[in-house]
């Protein structure tokens, strides 16, 4: 393998991208001749302090992996240098390759404690190999897309957009991230990278420093805006309402040019706002924005929405790209059925629901989430919409499933439309969602986690 200084992991290597405590147990199935099926399901047994619901993201994503998993000669290769595994196995893992099917929520799911993001069934050692994997793919997603929704939430429609790339926790992370915030209703991001890839519009304006480099603030509007017009101009570099001024005067200097907002990126954001908006009202120029940036969260933003501070477009950096009031989901990978029989942990406070599961979402009259039933996925449906879907069969990904994935903008628009008050409050505290278990579960659980 290359051992050089990579910025990012190869896909092709991804099959190493685990932990080793799974390559030993693969090599112990293998050496007792454990090949039955087994499904394990991917849940969180409770949501962060500070969310309602998280949104699922990142399952497509991860099906695709597993489906075209390989472990290459050069992997087998490191392997064997580490002495712990036998040239047997080897040979049997240089021919591996995932069989099984996925079952996974739809990109963009509002999902609740000890629901499956996913369920995978295959023979144990394949479905176990993906742990690492997966998690790793689920949890960065449903992090940041449950991170943004809440952004989405609190501008109650006006435009957000990702500035949050130079602080995140990796080049993976940043690139990865910006498809959850495209699922999450994102309008823009500045991440050149990341906007390509997944499909999400590039915004930005210019830095301080750019205006810094000028010897007249002025003169730097003016290039800049004769260069790309309908820019967004950073105001606040010396004095914001002075920079403000020097626009207005720019334009009626100039008025064949075309200014589309200013950028206010310090300050009272609130009342520079208002102040900006007068002036370029006052001067005929309401069609200039105003975008505000600045240590922005989804608390910050409701407060300048409930203010009816006329800002059009928030930035969000930091407390965006690293999830600062919730980083981490307590995701869990759990063996739920083995060779035909249902398993559970018993340890104490990490009990798991034992069987393979469809989560069945109630909506009242008005189209609101009513209330969702977790049930045995072989038992007779309760009522309600089924939600886990396949997406791989025998290995195969479902072509029709996973461009259901190009939709989850629109169908996160359309959840949050249909999201209870409880839900939609952006405060800590339970929502009061009804979340139900079929008998039929209760009592498979009671057996097996007693």
């Amino acid at each position: 393998m290359n051992t050089g200084p990579l910025l990012q992991v190869a896909d092709d290597d991804l099959a190493l991208l685990t932990d080793l405590y799974q390559l030993t147990m693969l090599q112990a199935y293998w050496k007792e001749g454990m090949h039955a099926r087994a499904t394990f399901s991917l849940y969180f047994r409770k949501l962060p302090a500070s969310r309602r619901f998280m949104l699922a993201c990142g399952q497509q994503h991860a099906a695709a992996v597993a489906s075209r998993l390989r472990f290459r000669p050069h992997h087998l290769e490191c392997l064997a240098a580490t002495g712990q595994f036998d040239a047997e196995f080897l040979a049997w893992l240089g021919e591996w390759h995932f069989s099984g099917d996925i079952w996974a929520l739809p990109e963009g799911t509002p999902v609740f404690p000890n629901q499956p993001l996913l369920e995978v069934e295959a023979p144990i050692a394949e479905a176990q190999l993906l742990e690492s994997l997966i998690m790793n793919l689920v949890q960065l997603e449903t992090l940041l897309a449950s991170k943004a929704v809440r952004l989405v939430l609190a501008a109650k429609g006006r435009p957000v957009v990702d500035f949050g790339m130079r602080r995140m926790h990796g080049v993976d992370a940043a690139v990865r991230g910006v498809r959850a915030y495209r699922t999450a209703g994102l309008a823009g991001t500045s991440n050149v990278l990341g906007g390509l890839r997944h499909d999400l519009p590039l915004r930005g304006t210019m830095a301080h420093s750019y205006i810094l480099a000028h010897d007249d603030e002025h003169e730097a509007f003016r290039v800049f805006a004769r260069q790309y017009p309908g820019t967004t101009l950073l105001v606040d570099t010396y004095d914001t309402l002075d920079g403000v001024r020097g626009l207005i005067a720019l334009l009626d200097d100039e008025p064949e040019l075309r200014i589309g907002a200013i950028r206010l990126d310090s300050g009272d954001l609130g009342e520079l706002a208002r102040a900006s908006r007068r002036l370029l009202d006052d001067a005929g120029h309401s069609q200039v924005e105003i975008v505000a940036s600045s240590g922005l969260d989804e608390h910050k933003i409701a407060a300048l929405v409930a203010q009816g501070a006329p800002i059009d477009v928030f930035g969000v950096g930091t407390q965006l790209g690293v999830s600062a009031d919730a980083p981490v989901i307590d995701l869990s990978y759990k063996l739920v059925e083995y060779a035909g029989t249902p398993r559970a942990k018993r340890s104490p406070g990490k009990l798991n629901l034992p069987g393979r599961k469809q989560i069945y979402r109630c909506h009242d009259e008005q189209g609101q989430l009513a209330g969702d039933t977790l049930a045995l996925r072989d038992e007779a449906p309760p009522p309600g919409t089924p939600l886990l879907e396949k997406l791989v069969e025998g290995g195969h990904l479902d072509a029709e499933q996973m461009a259901l994935a190009e939709q989850a903008p629109q169908r996160v628009a359309e959840t949050l439309r249909r999201l209870p008050a409880s839900l939609r409050s952006l405060e800590s505290g339970d929502s009061g969602y009804p979340l139900t278990f079929t008998l039929k579960l209760e009592q498979l659980a009671e057996r097996h986690c007693r």
